[in-house]
């Protein structure tokens, strides 16, 4: 796709001249911060922030169990990084969201294999763009399916593991700012994504008894390949014209706020939403 980092800042009575825009910083180095534990990410297959978020889990001395409901890309995802961390760090169990018996069946084999697990990111969602008065309930049922429903499956079934198991955990939701913010032709997703976050702050409550985290972060604009398919690239190139840094966010800048959540130093952190956005006030 193409990269808006050199777009130039129209400064106020100016004419353009603005020095270009830097560039996305350089990638930041695990830390260890979440050595020894196990988490499971949906949506994990290919180059969104799924994907990058199981490389940064990773990096950071996670065990993860990917998740997607795509059985080839999630293999090809799968040998990738076994091949780059090691077989025994990487996992692979297909899953669609909106089917209650393969999300049992996820959260079960986790528990089997690896004996529970830590923390857990809800990452599958879908878009796309309709016009309210031309959109379609099949549509709109979709993207609520996928993006709300298949949320508050995971959670419940991860929170169902954590309690059973007795031990601590993390969730950390992908929402996104349109739950905040109106877009036109966003309907469907913009209610999907403020469900989420009314989800993430309901269930925290519910869950902080029993030592549970559920926080959620809410992206403004992450480019990569697959939201080429759901959306135009002049509006992309439009939506990114209007971030401060006029560039979108790398899905890896993304990833890094997830594993901030998952890690101790958001420990006393629960029932938030926390915006990654560089847009203009």
């Amino acid at each position: 796709m193409a990269d808006d980092s050199a777009r130039t800042r129209e400064e106020p009575g100016g004419t353009g001249g603005a020095p270009p825009l830097p560039p996305p910083p350089p990638y930041v180095p695990g830390h260890g911060l979440l050595a020894g534990r196990t988490a499971v990410i949906t949506a994990a297959a290919g180059t969104g922030i799924g994907g990058a978020t199981a490389r940064r889990f990773l990096e950071e001395g996670a065990r993860i169990l990917l998740s997607d409901a795509h059985p080839r890309r999630l293999a090809e995802t799968r040998a990738a990084l076994a091949e780059e961390f090691g077989d025994r760090a990487v996992a692979a169990h297909p899953c669609d969201v909106t089917d209650e018996t393969q999300v049992g069946a996820l959260f079960r084999r986790t528990a089997e294999e690896h004996g529970g697990l830590d923390i857990v990111v809800n990452n599958a969602g879908l878009g796309g763009t309709a016009p309210l008065t031309e959109m379609t309930d099949t549509q709109w049922d979709r993207v609520l399916d996928v993006t709300l429903n298949g949320t508050f499956r995971c959670v419940r079934a991860a929170l169902r593991s954590f309690r059973a198991a007795g031990r601590p955990g993390v969730i950390v939701n992908n929402s996104s700012v349109l739950g905040w913010r109106a877009q036109a032709g966003q309907a469907h997703y913009a209610a999907a994504k403020a469900g989420v976050m009314a989800l993430t702050r309901c269930a925290a409550i519910e869950a902080a008894g029993y030592g549970v985290r559920i926080n959620a972060v809410a992206p403004s604009l992450a480019r990569h390949p697959h939201l080429a398919k759901v959306t135009s690239a002049a509006l992309l190139d439009e939506l990114a014209a209007k971030e401060a840094f006029g560039r979108p966010a790398e899905p890896w800048e993304i990833a890094n706020t997830i594993v901030f959540l998952a890690s101790d130093y958001s420990s006393y952190l629960t029932g938030e939403v926390l915006s990654v956005s560089g847009q203009r006030a």
